[in-house]
């Protein structure tokens, strides 16, 4: 069983220091990249306060395919450049949203959505997906969330095979 309770919380900075060890520690011995991305997402979920979905879309036939994830029932396939999602993966570069409601093409899986941020998971010069969070609060995340965030998807992307 896992301990949750381990991760301080009382600054962000703590808070996703603990959380990329604690990563860490989840992909000690285990390369499955569907299994990390699993754990990794569950963290996020259960850690993150005011996040109503985590998870990955991964790139497979030119688009992006849900991955494993936690919150509601989500788009199983996004275009490349259509969306966050799909803009991230086309830039390869983080979409840090304040009101996904201004952002032209937003795609709403979820009408409880106001922000969002993703995070390309790029390896090796390679797309593998997108990592991608959502918060039913305007500007809930922020350029420390996004450094954060890019840093715990080197440690994943470091330690499974994809």
């Amino acid at each position: 069983m896992f301990d949750l309770s381990v991760v301080r919380t009382e600054s962000k900075k703590a808070m996703y220091e603990d959380m990329n060890d604690f990563i860490t520690g989840l992909l000690f011995e285990e390369r499955d990249a569907i299994a990390n991305m699993s754990n990794v997402a569950s963290l996020l979920y259960h850690i993150l306060p005011e996040v109503n979905w985590a998870g990955f879309y991964l790139f497979k036939e030119e688009t992006l395919v849900l991955g494993p994830f936690h919150g509601k029932p989500a788009c199983i396939r996004i275009t490349i450049g259509r969306g966050v999602c799909g803009t991230a993966a086309s830039s390869q570069k983080t979409q840090l949203v304040n009101d996904v409601h201004g952002f032209k093409g937003h795609i709403a899986c979820d009408g409880d959505t106001n922000s969002e941020i993703v995070i390309p998971m790029v390896k090796e010069g390679r797309l593998i997906g997108v990592l991608d969070l959502d918060s039913p609060i305007k500007a809930r995340f922020n350029e420390e969330d996004q450094v954060a965030l890019e840093a715990i998807v080197e440690t994943l992307l470091a330690g499974s095979d994809v």
